[in-house]
């Protein structure tokens, strides 16, 4: 403590600051793991529809899902997306849901063929642009 001048001529004590130690702050930064599964909630939010119909698109196995432990069920990323699809295909065909996974099978089947094909031709020189 130190003394300083103060009115009247009267002295008064003041505090001197303390110097501050060397403070090591360490911060981690930390990357948060992207989310692998959507809940039955989020994908009936995100497709719109009402979340047992969602169940009954994983019971006729429309759309692929895990259960947990406690019997909830977990979808992949792209599970909204095959939602989309299948009500797209239901609104262009007079066809059920049990007989659209059908349908979904054949056209993942058929892109698979023409992406191996477009393998197989990607070294030669083809005149088939219709691929």
């Amino acid at each position: 403590m130190t003394t300083a001048p103060g009115p009247a001529g009267q002295h008064r004590r003041t505090a001197t600051p303390v110097p501050a130690r060397g403070l090591t702050v360490t911060t981690r930064t930390t990357t948060l793991a992207p989310v692998r599964r959507l809940g039955l909630d989020v994908v009936a939010r995100r497709s719109g529809l009402h979340p047992d119909l969602v169940r009954r698109f994983v019971a006729l196995g429309l759309i692929d899902a895990t259960r947990d432990t406690a019997g909830r069920l977990w979808f992949e990323q792209s599970a909204p997306a095959t939602v989309a699809r299948i009500q797209r295909l239901r609104a262009a065909l007079p066809l059920n849901y049990a007989s659209l996974g059908l349908v979904l099978d054949l056209l993942d089947r058929i892109s698979e063929l023409e992406a191996a094909l477009r393998r197989s031709n990607a070294g030669s020189r083809s005149d088939e642009s219709w691929i």
